[in-house]
């Protein structure tokens, strides 16, 4: 046997003559989700597939003339997983799942207040690699999937899910609700059912309690107290008002308990107003920034642009074909198609002109901290990325409220 550069990563999993030697699609969540549970119970549930995965994956690499054995390949991969801005915490004191996980923004804060992820899910292969980049942990896919559900641990403490709306049907079935069926919300209602977690802790749009009329909200409502038993408290809080980060996004928050795991449930209350002590320009980068983020003169819209961005001290909003100051002094909401083109594009007017934000700046909006990586990928993925993430340090007041209750 010859022995080459034994250096493995988990990338090589992406390999074709790999994937043929392990057909499963999800060989890279299964293996990194063992791997971050290596040292405690939680392994043991990913421990058979994360196995088989290994032992293709050595034979493979011996079939290459790469002499390599599985518990080297162990010792090198779990570095690689460990190794990374975010680590799983050692020491911790609650479990939590993370659906719907985007780029992790329920993960950081709930890992700041001592919570270790066991099981994350996300179907947006972009969002994925920003996810691995930071917490060293790949998310399985889709959830809708039963093979997918399978894989979630019977245990945790914790259910963390910014699931998208969707209109329900009002339909109704033999008990009387209505019927969830084909929507994403349905399948968090099956993993409800199941695992039984001490706290569900959802977030949406503001217009979920006014969507279909408020019938949407209403059967989210009914299905989480009447079919499934939980206590339920739901609030509209402002990232500006509750974070202390100067951007004006309102979302819905839904926090449930198991009555009967937490009997002091009553206790709960929403984290209350914050003074906003920060202004856009404790979050804008300093100095001029890449040229590409400048509007030229020579733009068709700029004068309209000019005439209009005459503060330093707000971010605009260009809305396809006017500009919309933001009176209040900060950030308008950051949208998911903010980087698609003209339209909820956030603008601001510094020393050298008129610019878009930078992702860096949208990410930082969201309460991100300056460590997070933002891998290489198109601005524009990155942008939707901060758009459709939570507000981290929002998510964190939180998830501190609940810990109280547990």
């Amino acid at each position: 046997m010859i022995k080459e550069n034994k250096k493995i990563s988990i990338e090589e999993l992406d390999g074709e003559k790999y994937q043929v030697k392990f057909v499963e699609p999800e060989t890279k969540a299964i293996l990194t989700h063992y791997l971050h549970n290596f040292d405690n119970g939680i392994s043991k549930h990913y421990k058979k597939d994360a196995l088989n995965v290994l032992k293709s994956f050595v034979e493979y690499k011996n079939e290459k003339n790469i002499s390599i054995v599985q518990e080297e390949a162990i010792q090198q991969l779990l570095f690689e997983v460990e190794n990374v801005p975010f680590p799983t915490p050692k020491k911790y004191k609650f479990e939590f799942i993370d659906l719907f996980a985007g780029i992790g923004g329920f993960r950081l804060a709930l890992q700041n207040i001592g919570g270790k992820c066991v099981y994350t899910s996300e179907w947006e292969n972009a969002a994925k690699k920003t996810y691995q980049k930071n917490f060293g942990e790949i998310p399985f896919g889709d959830i809708t999937k039963d093979r997918i559900k399978n894989y979630i641990p019977e245990n945790f403490d914790i259910l963390c899910a910014g699931f998208p709306c969707q209109a329900f049907s009002i339909a109704g079935n033999r008990k009387g609700f209505a019927d969830t069926r084909g929507t994403l919300f349905f399948d968090v209602e099956q993993i409800i059912g199941k695992h039984r977690p001490k706290v569900v802790f959802l977030e949406n749009v503001k217009n979920l309690v006014t969507h279909d009329k408020g019938k949407t909200f209403k059967t989210i409502i009914e299905i989480l107290e009447k079919k499934l038993g939980y206590k339920v408290f739901n609030s509209v809080l402002n990232t500006m008002t509750h974070a202390n980060v100067p951007q004006n996004r309102e979302r819905i928050f839904i926090i449930a308990f198991d009555p009967n795991q937490v009997t002091n449930y009553k206790n709960f209350k929403f984290p209350k107003k914050i003074k906003l002590t920060k202004t856009i320009h404790n979050i804008l980068e300093k100095g001029k920034q890449d040229e590409k983020y400048y509007y030229p003169k020579t733009h068709q819209y700029y004068p309209e642009l000019e005439r209009v961005i005459t503060s330093k001290n707000t971010v605009y909003q260009w809305r396809r074909v006017y500009v919309r100051e933001n009176k209040s002094n900060v950030c308008p909401t950051l949208t998911a198609n903010m980087g698609t083109g003209g339209h909820n594009v956030p603008l601001i007017k510094d020393n050298y002109g008129i610019r878009k934000l930078t992702p860096r700046e949208c990410f930082s909006f969201q309460g991100y901290p300056p460590n997070y990586v933002l891998p290489n990928l198109s601005n524009s993925k990155l942008y939707m990325q901060a758009g459709n993430s939570v507000t981290t340090t929002l998510i964190e007041r939180i998830s501190n409220e609940i810990i109280k209750v547990l």
